[in-house]
């Protein structure tokens, strides 16, 4: 009997309004703590104490299919089916935002699509957060806007399948709502100009915009399409002009080459004619030993090369003889001296 729904209630889409929450679900909610406890015997004025207390929305969660405290009181509306002006001042409720969520849920299962959009779309203005219980049985945060969006447009909200309604374009081609108003549609009405200004005054008002514009936003980066039309103009510039640049710049630097040359040819000239024969014959001199003194080092490089190598392997040959010599050396050591011991013994047994 506690499950029955009220004899009273109307039908809602064609069903039993406890019929909109799933078998499943419902059984589970059935046998919940929370409904045998908590919403038995529950009345609509009792019923907003119990979701006053709400402190986060959901479906159910766990392995084993638990439901939330949420659903449990949705379950109780559906079967108790209050009336429409409670429901809508569940909505408008601003002091407890988790009753508003209840009630805006409750609206969408069992509201016609006129009525779903007429009192849940101004709740796009409540920035509020909530508290949402996913399946894993962690909590997330929703923003109440968001979750009025989930409401009118997914096909489940919180582990329940909600009911089709028509779009809204569809109601407003047929004259029976009226076009959706922006809230942002307000400040763009401010910023446009009015009648009343004179032109002067809005071409100061312009001017102060751009100026403030300017200092508060950074600069655009260049489009893409300005880059490439200046690199065409780059490419189709005639290149005549840098080979001529390039010719006269490189026959310039041949001339300044041959002038410097020139003046150093004669400087050297001059010093040698202002130098007497002896000087230039000793500066000759030590040039030529200086050569000769190379050529014997670079001769010389060679055979001392080969007398290391040849150093290096005798004193290999001596470090493998010596080690030879001194094992062999020991080795005669130690028979002499067991020779000795053999002696020594045949004596003492003589005796």
């Amino acid at each position: 009997m506690a499950n029955r729904t009220v004899k009273e209630a109307k039908n809602v889409h064609g069903t039993n309004p406890q019929y909109l929450i799933e078998k499943i679900i419902r059984s589970r909610i059935y046998d919940s703590k929370y409904w045998k406890e908590q919403c038995f015997a529950l009345t609509a004025e009792l019923l907003v104490d119990k979701a006053m207390e709400l402190r986060f929305v959901g479906g159910v969660y766990g392995g084993n299919i638990k439901p939330t405290q949420f659903l449990c009181l949705t379950l109780k509306m559906l079967q108790i089916q209050p009336e429409k002006d409670i429901v809508v001042e569940f909505i408008k409720n601003e002091e407890f935002k988790y009753v508003r969520a209840l009630g805006a849920f409750y609206l969408r299962l069992t509201g016609v699509a006129l009525d779903c959009y007429k009192y849940l779309e101004p709740l796009y203005i409540d920035n509020r957060k909530l508290r949402r219980q996913n399946r894993a049985g962690q909590f997330e945060i929703v923003y109440m806007d968001e979750y009025i969006d989930e409401l009118l447009r997914n096909d489940r909200v919180c582990d329940i399948i909600l009911p089709r309604i028509q779009k809204r374009t569809i109601l407003e081609e047929n004259n029976e709502i009226e076009p959706k108003v922006s809230v942002l549609d307000e400040d763009l009405d401010d910023e446009l100009p009015s009648e009343d200004e004179k032109p002067d005054d809005r071409e100061t008002n312009r001017t102060n915009e751009n100026s403030a514009s300017s200092v508060r936003r950074p600069r655009r980066a260049r489009s893409k399409s300005k880059s490439r039309s200046r690199e065409r103009e780059r490419d189709r510039r005639p290149a005549q002009s840098n080979n001529a640049r390039s010719r006269d710049y490189y026959d310039e630097l041949e001339d300044f080459e041959r002038q410097r040359n020139r003046t150093r040819n004669r400087d050297t000239q001059h010093e040698d004619r202002r130098q007497p024969a002896g000087r230039q014959d000793r500066d000759r001199e030590p040039r030529q030993d200086r050569d000769r003194e190379q050529r014997q080092d670079r001769d010389r490089k060679p055979q001392n090369r080969d007398r290391e190598r040849q150093d290096r392997d005798r004193m290999r040959e001596r470090d493998r003889y010596g080690e030879r010599d001194r094992r062999e050396r020991e080795n005669g050591s130690r028979h002499d001296q067991r020779e000795r011991d053999s002696r020594n013994e045949r004596e003492r047994r003589r005796h």
